[in-house]
């Protein structure tokens, strides 16, 4: 949610702003601006509504000039609206800002009671206006800015520039991602590493609470006392490519078929005929992996999902009793933590705010260790995490999460195998499940066969309000799954539910206009899934099921669409059978002609509280 860019460069800077500012458009937003410091004035150029209507009105007046900031808004604090849209400029400052000030009332008036007025609702307007007054009262820019911070409560980060130093902006982090990207002869502030990978390769992530400045000729970081401190650069593996949709028509269409090949990538190097291999998780992790005798799972949105599945796997397998928690709900849990449970937080971006906090407070609960699933190598929670296994999914544009999802149960499959073989799963059946693992690409690059069949049942969604999502077992984290994904981009009211849960409540809602969508899977429970079903069809449910290849059902029947899905075993089952409700969800959005990369009033990652 919400984005940074910034430059200091010598030559005309705004659409170097704009690009950066589209690259972030995956992350959510309602309003777009930017800064830039022309002669002696600082000229904004502000819109509600996307960075093309920002664009449109820079395009009628080009503002020239090597040195500005700019910013796309996810509304907090003051409803989306030109006035509220960042830049703020209080004074000789400008401002961009990521973020929530708690304290961002009281500051507001004691400034007013100084004089200071306010044009906007927003916290960020007030954080320029501190800036502003010790800038006014002889500070440099950056010991304003280092000043301020110190006086802020709350997550931060920010770029800001002055009429005082035109050729110099300054940033500052805590709580919320920024980074550096050095050129030559001119370097840029981000706050994603795809804003800037189309002007440099070259990356320097800043730590909690420093301030950094650059110019075109230099970058230097410090801390909060003032002194300098080291920050390494080194070259993002993102390259510009991966951010371009392609022959694809949404980003979420190319990163659902991206699956087969970013599970891949996650389990290269990791598994082997023999087995998973030593020291995946980290050279540390022996140690700590032979003494766990019980996990917390601490995720939010999709990432909860996948942990709800890692519960069946982990239990089932090295018989460890697994907790599964909403990282916003655990902060505010006493929670126990029995001797030996390891921590695990799960997150795509590194950098949500929940999990993260969850994480920094699980530090002073008595865990045995804090244990890592994520995709950004350079993110937050990655640094701050005893052990670590990265999803290697690549960049992921479309809000809606797919191959996070299947790639972070790809992670999780390893860390069960490894704590089953730990904890004396039998050999055979160990090999025999890392074998199966082992072909979950293939399986997947198998079911997005299902495209064809699934986009004739979307047909059947178009015109509907409520969809009901049915799975058992490790199927039930799925149907979540599914259903999350289908109000996430077509808008439509949907939930999930064991399916054995329907006679307690959720049965009450079946009609003709409900359709239900149901995860059957060829196992143990299928003879169950089957006797709800029944209930269903006997009070005129319509039902979508996804089966098994090899499950005994009956197609063809009325009110009753079948999609085959050849799901593998029992491990890999709940990663295919996610590829076509995932599909399912993409064409239903489509068809009704909804925002599928950017649903309204959602983030891609969420870095406030």
């Amino acid at each position: 949610m919400c984005g940074i860019v910034a430059a200091v460069a010598q030559r005309d800077i705004a659409p170097i702003l704009i690009a950066g500012l589209k690259a972030l458009e995956y992350r959510g937003y309602d309003s777009a601006g930017m800064a830039i410091a022309d002669g002696g004035e600082i000229r904004r150029v502000r819109a509600k509504g996307k960075v093309r209507e920002m664009e449109a009105l820079y395009d009628a007046d080009p503002v020239p000039g090597g040195t500005g900031i700019a910013h796309t808004r996810w509304a907090t604090h003051g409803v989306p609206s030109e006035k509220n849209a960042h830049p703020h400029v209080q004074g000789r400052i400008a401002i961009v800002h990521n973020g929530i000030i708690e304290n961002h009332a009281s500051l507001r008036e004691s400034l007013k009671a100084k004089g200071r007025s306010f044009l906007s609702e927003t916290d960020t307007e007030v954080m320029g206006a501190v800036i502003d007054e010790h800038v006014q009262a002889g500070k440099s820019l950056r010991q304003a800015v280092t000043a301020a911070v110190r006086e802020l409560e709350g997550a931060y980060a920010i770029a800001v520039m002055s009429l005082d130093e035109p050729e110099r902006i300054v940033g500052a982090r805590r709580g919320c991602p920024l980074l550096v990207g050095i050129g030559i002869g001119e370097h840029f502030l981000g706050s994603d590493a795809q804003a800037l990978i189309k002007v440099t390769n070259r990356m320097m992530y800043l730590e909690e609470d420093d301030v950094v400045e650059i110019t075109r000729d230099s970058v230097a970081v410090f801390g909060l006392d003032g002194s300098p401190v080291d920050r390494t650069a080194h070259e993002s593996e993102i390259s510009a490519d991966s951010v371009e949709r392609g022959e694809y028509r949404h980003y979420m269409q190319k990163e659902i078929f991206e699956q087969p090949r970013a599970v891949a990538d996650t389990l290269e190097g990791r598994i082997g005929p023999h087995g998973v291999l030593p020291n995946i998780f980290g050279i540390d992790a022996d140690p700590i992996l032979d003494k766990t005798r019980g996990i917390h799972i601490v995720a939010c949105g999709t990432s909860y999902h996948a942990g709800m599945v890692a519960k069946y796997w982990i239990e089932q397998l090295a018989r460890i009793p697994v907790v599964v928690e909403v990282a916003s709900e655990y902060r505010y849990r006493d929670v126990v933590v029995p001797e030996d449970t390891l921590f695990v937080a799960v997150s795509q971006s590194g950098e949500t705010a929940d999990t993260l906090a969850a994480m920094r407070e699980s530090r002073r609960r008595g865990y045995l260790a804090t244990f890592a699933i994520c995709n950004v190598p350079e993110s937050s929670v990655v640094r701050e995490s005893d052990l670590r296994l990265m999803t290697r999914a690549g960049p992921e544009i479309g809000v809606a999460s797919t191959k996070a999802f299947t790639t972070q149960l790809a992670a999780f499959a390893l860390l069960a195998l490894d704590l089953g073989r730990r904890r004396g799963l039998d050999s055979a059946r160990y090999l025999e499940h890392c074998k199966e693992l082992q072909s979950l690409p293939r399986y997947l690059e198998n079911a997005l066969q299902t495209e064809p069949a699934v986009l004739q049942i979307a047909d059947h969604f178009i015109n509907k309000q409520h969809a009901l999502f049915l799975g058992r077992g490790a199927q039930f984290p799925v149907a979540l799954e599914g259903s999350l994904k289908l109000k996430e981009i077509s808008y439509i009211h949907a939930e999930a539910y064991p399916a054995g849960e329907l006679k307690h409540g959720p049965l009450a809602l079946v009609d003709e206009n409900m359709p239900i969508v149901a995860v059957a899977p060829n196992g143990p429970l299928l003879d169950k899934l089957k006797s709800n079903l029944q209930e269903v069809r006997a009070r005129g449910g319509e039902l979508i099921v996804f089966a098994d290849e090899r499950a005994e059902m009956e197609d063809g029947t009325e009110h009753v669409a079948m999609v085959r899905v050849d799901g593998g075993g029992d491990l890999i089952a709940p990663a295919v059978f996610t590829v076509p409700m995932q599909l399912l969800a993409y064409h239903v959005a489509v068809q009704r002609g909804t925002d599928v990369d950017q649903p309204r009033n959602l983030a891609k990652s969420v870095t406030v509280e």
